[in-house]
């Protein structure tokens, strides 16, 4: 795998300095997306992302979302799904979490030179099978999409999202910020309603006990619109 990831992860370091005092981890996270549009008020949204870890020696989880939307402004949706979680440890089954999801989308809301800037609120509780309580977090996450050419459908993406826990569990210890994640991607139609997106992810944990993680992520995804 860290063959493969080299050169995000180079293109990485560029974007985002990496404190000194943290545990390294390389991984390549795998997704698939499709949006449909039900009406002219109600949307379907399916995805599904593969991630794996050199630490954890190979498959470690498998997120599965589903979010039924409803566009109550031309820029703005209200979204409520769940998402179905499996762990892994080296590819093996180690536990079961799930999520309920809610959240609001502001798409295109502010337009920065020649880019446009979104953002999304969103609130999840958790639960994993076999373990008590019930674990409940905050997700702010903003997005910049800079088109390579005026008009143009590849472009340069930039996005910043924070984990805030609400609350702690057996399995959610840190009260607060619990992790963040910055992107760098360039994302490219392949057909009319397929596009692609490949880039660079780094996620820095914040653990009060122990140094803090980083996990440098090669990203690829393919999301679907109809």
């Amino acid at each position: 795998m860290r063959s493969i990831i080299h050169g995000l992860c180079t293109l990485g370091v560029v974007f985002i300095a990496t404190p000194a005092c943290a545990s390294e981890d390389e991984q390549l996270w795998v997704g698939s997306s499709a949006t449909v549009k039900l009406s002219d008020k109600w949307r379907f949204s399916q995805e599904v992302i593969g991630r794996f870890s050199n630490d954890r020696d190979g498959l470690y989880e498998v997120e599965s979302n589903s979010m039924i939307g409803y566009k109550v402004a031309d820029k703005v949706t209200v979204w409520v799904g769940y998402t179905h979680d499996p762990n892994y440890n080296a590819g093996h089954f180690a536990v079961m979490e799930h999520r309920g999801r809610q959240q609001v989308t502001f798409d295109n809301i502010v337009k920065i030179g020649p880019g446009q800037l979104s953002a999304r609120l969103r609130v999840e509780e958790r639960w994993r099978e076999g373990v008590g309580g019930t674990a409940y977090r905050l997700r702010p996450y903003v997005k910049y999409v800079l088109p390579f050419q005026k008009g143009g459908r590849t472009a340069l993406v930039l996005s910043h999202e924070s984990f805030i826990d609400l609350n702690e569990t057996n399995f959610q210890r840190v009260q607060g910020e619990e992790r963040m994640r910055n992107m760098i991607a360039i994302t490219t139609p392949l057909a009319k309603t397929v596009n692609l997106e490949v880039g660079y992810l780094h996620q820095h944990g914040f653990r009060p006990d122990a140094d803090d993680s980083n996990d440098n992520v090669a990203s690829v995804s393919l999301g679907f619109n109809f």
